[in-house]
C-alpha cells in the first residue's frame, strides 16, 4: 500500500471517529508538507459530497481550526442533486434571464454547502453565461402565485389571452384547475365559462390551454365549489371510459377467438368423403377472404366435373 492510501485511511478512519483533522499535525505525523494534506482532505470532502447514500459532510470547523464530519441533514439536497436541478432549470428555458438566474443562485447559495460552493458555481456558470430567453420576451414570474392562489382555491380569473394570429386580445372568464410545462411554455389549464350569468357551468366538456406569457390577469373574482366537482366528475368519467374500452376491448377478441374456434371445428366436420359405386362426391370447405366457402366436386374414372 503507497504513502498516500495510508494516510487517507488513517485520516477516514479518524474522521469517522470525531477526531479533528488539523492540517498542521497531520503533516507532521506523515513527514510530508501541508498540500499534500489538504490534498488528501479534498479528496476525502468529494467522497462524502459524491456519496449519495452517505449523510456525513467533511467541513472546516473555524472554532476548532480543523476538519471534522458532520451529519448532513436528509431532508436537504445534495451537490449532486442541487447540480441536476440547475441544469434542468436553465436548459428548459422558460424564464427571462432576469428572472432565471436569480432563482439559480437562491438555490445554490441555500443548498450548496459554503465548501463546495465555487466549485458548483464554476460548473455551472458556463450555461449562465450562455442562457437563452424565450423569444417572447415577456416577465410572468410575479404573477405565477397569483395564478396558483386561484387553481388551489378554486376560484374564477377574468383574463384577457393574444391568440397567435390575432391583434386584439380577447376577455375570458374561465375556471382554472392547472399549470403546467411544455417545451420551452408555461400553460394555464381553465375551463371557459359558458355566460357571466352562468359562471359555475362550462362552455365545453374539456380544458383550454392558455399560454401564460401571452394572458394578461384582470382580476380574480369568487370563489366556485362547482371547480372541484367538475373536476371529480370529470376524472370519474375518464376512469371509466377507459375501464369501458378496455372491457370491449376484451369482449372483442374474446368474440374473436370463439368465432375462430368454431369456424376450425366446422372445417374440419366440413371435409367428408364417401364413394357410390365408381362415383365419390366430396364436399370441401375452402377458405377465401376470411369466409368459408363450400365446394363440390364429382369425380367418375378418368373424367372430374365440378358441379
Amino acid at each position: 500500500m503507497d504513502r498516500k492510501a495510508e494516510r487517507v485511511i488513517s485520516m477516514y478512519n479518524r474522521l469517522l471517529a470525531g477526531e479533528v483533522l488539523i492540517k498542521a499535525e497531520e503533516a507532521k505525523r506523515f513527514r510530508v508538507n501541508e498540500k499534500s494534506i489538504q490534498r488528501d482532505i479534498e479528496d476525502m470532502r468529494a467522497h462524502f459530497a459524491g456519496n449519495t447514500e452517505s449523510s456525513k459532510s467533511l467541513i472546516y470547523d473555524r472554532s476548532k481550526k480543523g476538519y471534522v464530519l458532520i451529519q448532513r441533514n436528509p431532508d436537504t439536497l445534495t451537490n449532486s442533486e442541487i447540480l441536476t436541478v440547475c441544469k434542468i432549470l436553465l436548459e428548459s428555458r422558460s424564464l427571462m434571464k432576469e428572472e432565471m438566474i436569480p432563482v439559480i443562485d437562491k438555490l445554490v447559495r441555500i443548498c450548496v454547502p459554503m465548501e463546495q460552493l465555487q466549485k458548483v458555481s464554476t460548473l455551472i456558470a458556463n450555461e449562465k453565461f450562455h442562457y437563452l430567453e424565450p423569444h417572447h420576451g415577456k416577465k410572468y414570474i410575479a404573477t405565477m402565485w397569483e395564478i396558483g392562489s386561484a387553481v388551489y382555491e378554486h376560484r374564477l380569473m377574468r383574463i384577457k389571452y393574444k391568440k397567435l394570429k390575432e391583434t386584439e386580445p380577447v376577455s375570458r372568464l374561465i375556471q382554472p384547475v392547472g399549470i403546467m410545462f411544455s417545451e420551452y411554455y408555461l400553460y394555464l389549464c381553465a375551463y371557459i365559462c359558458r355566460s357571466e350569468e352562468n359562471p359555475d357551468f362550462p362552455k365545453h366538456p374539456f380544458p383550454t390551454t392558455y399560454r401564460i406569457d401571452r394572458t394578461a390577469l384582470v382580476n380574480i373574482d369568487k370563489k366556485l365549489d362547482t371547480i372541484q366537482e367538475l373536476q371529480q366528475e370529470m376524472m370519474d368519467f375518464l376512469v371509466q371510459k377507459d375501464r369501458a374500452e378496455l372491457r370491449g376491448n376484451l369482449i372483442f377478441l374474446s368474440d374473436i377467438l370463439n368465432n375462430y374456434r368454431f369456424k376450425k371445428k366446422q372445417f374440419l366436420r366440413g371435409r367428408c368423403l364417401w364413394s357410390s359405386g365408381s362415383l365419390f362426391h366430396k364436399f370441401i370447405y375452402t377458405k377465401l377472404d376470411n369466409d368459408l366457402i363450400l365446394s363440390s366436386s364429382s369425380s367418375f374414372t378418368g373424367v372430374t366435373m365440378l358441379l
